[in-house]
């Protein structure tokens, strides 16, 4: 018996059956470049933060945009490109985002301002939100068989966080060797490939019966996400204020039009009736969790690493590949572990370990080096890859064929909505707690440039480039006090992991109890 409720329907019309084998793997193959392009960018790019808050002198606030702002807008359109794929292929889909998102990274390498990062970091949210749900569904459709179907998704999810440990190394070596901007240029050969071989190796397709897409569900899906997540980041940096509270309101308040409208609609943008079921619904949500806790982690050690141990970026990326490989493994491994134990307690012990890593951090001493932090990300990892290839199989599993491209995107809107939480809430967290417990020593007006000075206040980052100008011994008083000041979020930051990670492990376990094991 398959481990989802629907795994056994029929093929949608338009996937083959008769395809050899090789080629369906192939084919599998070609979709894991658009996979490893976007893990490798999201990694990437948290290891160059200090090298772009030097060259680019962004604000705290700012420094957070140009990690939020791609996720932000891909989590938006996820749904709405799903969707788009369904009615006019998704291999079509796919090819379209690819060219794009090449071009756009190549043009996002040279910006010379914060804001242009930014917005090119936008820009690529928008095409890439066609590459991530196309692959996804692309598979569900290559391998209607769910054996063969799980171990692609485990391919797939292994291949997802092998970019993120490949991203800090490549990205990190990058950085050093050349510029921080060399780490987008890295789309255009990783792209190659999948040009120039995916239309004649990846079969095409799409909803035999597709509806219209309708444009105002579109623009409400980015009404409801845009304003939550700057309403978040309001509410943790500056406190629960009247504009941080107000557009978390509104964002809801989008929400519920939103949904109201997919159920008046004949053929709606997101299919509603795929949230009735118990185990879709926890599978999302617990892709969301392992994702904004593994994208938290990484955010605020990726800082500690090279900011307070004084690891180059190259350094600091091959300290991680132990624990980030560890997804992958794990991802791997636990695809046969299914036929014995329940994917319910699989999911939940993954989520359990998670929450033992966070709890490694909120009640360790991170004085000693970066040991401890580096095994909390290796208890982390296990079980983020655990719990990731086991839900994305329910999800996929437990809708039907013909919309896929559907499930695949809600599925990645919680992979991209859980990174982007991961950062904007736990990175918000973070950024107001070393804001509020720096406390630097007297007189350095009269030595610091002013820019220098506010750079200190706003971020680590800043901090340690101030105290590079100053003599000696007033240097280190003040990286002493800007680690105080981290350290005093990583704490918290911790803890709250730790809570959300053990209150998902419990409801996973309770919700997906009565799931089979796998034939």
């Amino acid at each position: 018996m398959a481990i989802s409720f629907k795994s056994s329907a029929p093929a949608p019309a338009d996937s083959t059956t008769t395809r050899s084998q090789w080629r369906d793997w192939l084919a599998l193959g070609l979709l894991m470049f658009p996979v490893l392009l976007v893990a490798v960018d999201n990694t990437a790019l948290t290891f160059a933060l200090p090298a772009i808050a030097r060259a680019l002198q962004p604000s705290g606030v700012q420094l957070l945009w140009i990690v939020d702002t791609y996720p932000l807008v891909l989590a938006g359109l996820l749904v709405s490109m799903g969707s788009l794929g369904d009615r006019i292929g998704r291999r079509r889909l796919l090819i379209l985002g690819s060219i794009g998102f090449a071009g756009l990274s190549v043009a996002t390498a040279f910006a010379p301002a914060p804001e242009w990062l930014i917005a090119g970091r936008a820009a690529l949210g928008f095409f890439g939100a066609m590459l991530m749900p196309s692959t996804l569904s692309l598979i569900r459709n290559i391998f209607p068989e769910p054996n063969r179907r799980r171990l692609a998704v485990a391919i797939w999810a292994a291949g997802f966080s092998g970019g993120a440990a490949l991203g800090p190394i490549f990205g990190g070596w990058l950085v050093q060797h050349f510029w921080w901007g060399a780490i987008f240029l890295v789309a255009v050969p990783l792209m190659l490939p999948l040009l120039v071989f995916g239309p004649a190796f990846i079969p095409e397709s799409k909803d035999p019966a597709p509806g219209k897409v309708d444009i105002p569900s579109i623009l409400l899906s980015m009404l409801v996400m845009v304003p939550v997540v700057y309403g978040i980041k309001a509410v943790a940096t500056e406190g629960p204020g009247a504009a941080g509270l107000g557009t978390i309101a509104f964002g809801l308040a989008m929400g519920v039009v939103f949904v109201q409208r997919q159920q008046r609609l004949k053929h709606p943008l997101l299919d509603m009736s795929l949230f009735r079921n118990r185990v879709f619904s926890m599978a999302i949500s617990a892709n969301i969790l392992a994702l904004f806790s593994f994208n938290g982690f990484i955010l605020f050690l990726a800082q500690h690493l090279q900011l307070l141990e004084g690891l180059t970026p190259s350094a600091a990326g091959v300290a991680m590949i132990p624990a980030l490989a560890a997804t992958v493994v794990a991802g791997l491994v636990v695809v046969p572990l299914v036929r014995k134990v329940r994917p319910g307690y699989v999911v939940a012990a993954g989520l359990a370990f998670s929450a033992a890593g966070y709890t490694m951090v909120a009640f360790g001493n991170h004085d000693g080096g970066p040991s401890l932090l580096l095994a909390a990300l290796l208890v982390l990892a296990l079980g983020v890859g655990t719990a990731e290839t086991i839900s994305n199989d329910l999800i996929l599993g437990s809708a039907p064929p013909e919309k896929s491209g559907a499930a695949a995107a809600i599925s990645e809107t919680g992979y991209e909505v859980g990174s982007l939480l991961g950062t904007a809430v736990l990175g918000s967290i973070l950024t107001a707690s070393y804001q509020q417990n720096l406390r630097l020593p007297a007189g350095l007006d009269g030595m610091l440039p002013a820019s220098s000075l506010h750079s200190a206040r706003e971020t680590l980052a800043g901090a340690v480039e101030a105290a590079n100008l100053l003599p000696s011994s007033l240097s280190e008083v003040v990286r002493e006090a800007a680690a105080a000041a981290f350290d005093s979020g990583v704490h918290i930051t911790a803890a709250i992991g730790l809570v959300l990670m053990a209150t998902a492990a419990v409801l996973a376990a309770v919700v997906l109890r009565k799931v089979p094991k796998a034939a």
